[in-house]
């Protein structure tokens, strides 16, 4: 009995983490789907001065920010790193966990384009060779 409490909460443990990583779903306020296809996920992010989000993940992208400005990631840990934003300079992003804040005292505004990793396609079946004809 305790094997199947224990193996019930190690799931849930690791489930919930994974659910709450989308930011369109945990940080409405802030991102925007704007494109949703096979290949992209376009997000519109908006931030008033100072604010920060929640802890969330994104697959490799590429930023653009619109506005310049400083933004602070915080990272699973504790750790954080300062990124200064510079409006139209295009910046790649590899994929992983943060917490962002604006450090700024002005508006910051980003579209991230979040790649898709092509599903494969399933091999077709081969023809039946043993059809009578």
């Amino acid at each position: 009995m305790r094997r199947v409490l224990y193996l019930s909460l190690f799931m849930f443990a690791c489930a919930v983490p994974a659910l709450a990583q989308d930011p369109v779903k945990v940080d409405p306020d802030h991102y925007k789907v704007a494109i949703n296809n096979a290949t992209v996920r376009v997000l519109k992010i908006h931030y008033g001065p100072h604010e920060k989000s929640k802890m969330h993940y994104h697959p490799n992208a590429v930023a653009i920010p619109l506005t310049s400005g400083k933004v602070i990631f915080w990272l699973p840990g504790g750790k954080h790193t300062e990124v200064d934003m510079v409006a139209g300079q295009a910046m790649w992003t590899a994929a992983g966990r943060h917490n962002p804040e604006n450090a700024s005292d002005a508006d910051m505004d980003v579209i991230l384009v979040e790649m898709k990793t092509p599903k494969k396609k399933a091999a077709p079946k081969p023809a039946n060779t043993n059809a009578n004809q």
